[in-house]
């Protein structure tokens, strides 16, 4: 926005150049001046920045008039990355800048009219090997201000002080050695200040950020950064995990630094549980692990440690036994990995790692362990005796991992799942054959059972991915109670498997849960994600699925992206809800229990 006409607008496009409005946004037209006419779509895999950023210099114009140079910087590989217009936008000429493969990613300019712009070699999140901090004057001189000791990465964090003349900071992306950081300067980039050496976190409010038990590190992928424009010490930056604020930022001695994120989560919830006893949640994370949430109102401390495992992909707990948990989950690439299962007999606060023997799936594949990539889901039987690890042979253990067996029945790449009353009974779709297998035997052998009332065809309710929530369930409350999420229909059967009616009525599912029911009803509480008419939202049936009520509005809707949705079996009425990137949420019907 122009600040001297702030009617007018420049809007710097990703693929279509640059955007020009005179009349508050109601109108557009493109800057047909504009040296960079637009990219188009990029190739699949390729991402452009386009016009990363459009400065208005304020002390150029007289307000009321508007003013008259502009700069622009372009994210997209061309052999000139800034460019500057004189006379309010018409005409531009391109400015010489660092090396042509170095990309103008922000721009901020200070009071004076001194453009400051950090360049990078690629956007990130993982694409910047080089880059550079430069500095223009109003009068077009330009100087390289890049700190001297910034070793690799590029620079997409740029901020100046309002109040206090010639502070500038800048941050590092992809910065792996050692580490991204943030500089600060108070003369305008003649010398600068590493302050993350000087600095440490105080996570007390978010102890989830004490992840993998190393502590709270400066962040990385730092690509917001900004300046209190009343108060040059109050600096906040973004990274990968959390926002962090230093309320006093002092040109000496150190720093503290707090997650300034009350109310706003960035975390994936890749899978959860509300167990039958112990804590009311346990929660599944994409690179944060998981949690045991003895508390809904406080940030939870980690307890996912051993094995420590970046990614959660499943959680099950013994129904009868709640205090016995399992996890599977994966690591990051790079990470080494003994086991990437676990078993709790605390409800899940302290973890033992749970190994499974090498198998060979056919005769002509070699030996191997198959538990080692996160892709082996685990289930545990409603007493927390049996544990089933689910390689391609689905492998049995009735004492912990020290001794395997196999359940005879299972087709290869079986997941069964285990009714959560009866400790001898388990259950397994076999898509191959459009059929449903039952063990009454404690899993040692499998049958199939007539399973009528499903469709002729089960491959819409397969999962093809670790992350994805597996859609037979089995409900807390009832020995036989089964569940079956297939397409966009919900199935239920409450004779282990032998029968199963359609329990969805108009509700076209995507995913679905269940909790306790409400006072005066015999069946569980649904909860799904679905689509009623031309309605998306997140609802609930309180009569197994005839009618259904929305849970969500309009104005409640964290993003659209979810992940996993379930109700609490000792609390009727509470659901929880995992997103995909705003974090987990869970509810109360207004007014109590209803």
């Amino acid at each position: 926005m122009d600040p001297n006409r702030t009617s007018t607008l420049f809007f710097g496009s990703r693929h279509d150049g640059l955007w020009r409005s005179d009349d508050s946004g109601a109108t557009w037209m493109k800057v047909t001046g504009f040296p960079v006419a637009g990219l188009g779509q990029p190739a699949e895999k390729q991402t452009h920045g386009g016009i990363a950023f459009v400065v208005v210099d304020p002390i150029s114009g007289e307000a009321g008039q508007g003013s008259k140079r502009i700069w622009a910087g372009l994210a997209d590989p061309a052999a000139e990355h800034l460019f500057r217009s004189d006379d309010g936008g018409r005409n531009w000429a391109a400015v010489k800048g660092p090396a042509a493969d170095l990309l103008a990613t922000k721009g901020v300019i200070g009071a004076d009219g001194t453009l400051y712009v950090g360049y990078s070699s690629g956007i990130g999140p993982s694409d910047a090997k080089t880059g550079a901090v430069w500095r223009f004057a109003a009068d077009g001189a330009a100087r390289d201000i890049t700190p001297g000791d910034y070793g690799m990465g590029g620079f997409l964090g740029l901020a100046v002080s309002r109040s206090t003349p010639g502070t500038v900071a800048v941050s590092t992306i992809d910065r792996w050695n050692p580490g991204d950081t943030v500089w600060i300067s108070h003369d305008g980039g003649k010398a600068w200040d590493d302050v993350g050496k000087r600095s440490r976190r105080d996570v007390a409010a978010t102890p989830y950020l004490l992840h993998e038990g190393k502590g709270a590190d400066f962040g990385h992928w730092i690509s917001g950064l900004a300046i209190d424009p009343f108060d040059a010490s109050h600096v906040a930056y973004t990274t990968g995990a959390t926002v962090y604020v230093a309320d006093a930022l002092k040109p000496t001695g150190p720093i503290v630094w707090k997650p300034w994120v009350k109310g706003v989560e960035q975390t994936a919830i890749i899978t959860l549980a509300s167990p039958t006893g112990g804590a009311s949640l346990i929660s599944g994370f994409g690179d944060l692990a998981g949690f045991v949430h003895t508390d809904l109102d406080r940030s939870p401390a980690p307890t996912f440690i051993d094995p420590y495992l970046s990614n959660t992909n499943n959680i099950d707990y013994a129904g009868r036994a709640p205090n016995i948990v399992v996890r599977s989950g994966s690591l990051y690439a790079n990470r080494p990995r003994e086991a990437t299962l676990g078993w709790s007999d605390d409800g899940g606060m302290t973890w033992h790692p749970l190994k499974a023997p090498a198998i060979r799936p056919a005769d002509d594949q070699p030996g191997k362990r198959y538990d080692l990539d996160g892709d082996a889901a685990v289930i545990v039987s409603a007493d927390g005796a049996t544990f089933i690890v689910c390689t391609p042979v689905p492998l049995v253990t009735r004492d912990r991992g020290r001794s395997w067996g196999l359940a005879h029945g299972l087709r290869l790449n079986a997941r069964p799942v285990a009714d959560k009353v009866d400790a001898q009974r388990f259950y397994s779709v076999d898509f191959d054959h459009d059929g449903l297998l039952v063990s009454t035997d404690g899993a040692k052998s499998f049958a199939p059972v007539a399973a009528a009332g499903l469709p002729p065809q089960l491959w819409p309710g397969k999962v093809y991915w670790r992350e994805q929530q597996y859609r037979l369930v089995a409900s807390p409350f009832a020995a036989g109670d089964l569940w079956f999420h297939v397409g966009d229909a919900l199935y239920h059967s409450v004779d282990g498997g032998r029968r199963f009616a359609q329990a969805s009525g108009k509700l076209k599912v995507e995913l679905f849960g269940l909790g306790k029911a409400v006072v005066g009803a015999s069946a569980p509480v649904i909860f799904a994600v679905g689509t009623m008419g031309t309605q998306r939202g997140i609802w609930r049936s309180v009569d197994g699925g005839k009618d259904w009520t929305r849970i969500d509005d309009d104005a409640h809707r964290w993003g659209g992206r979810y992940r996993v949705v379930s109700g609490d079996p000792r609390i009727a009425g509470r659901v929880y809800l995992g997103t995909d990137g705003r974090g987990l949420f869970y509810g109360d019907p207004a007014g109590g229990e209803k």
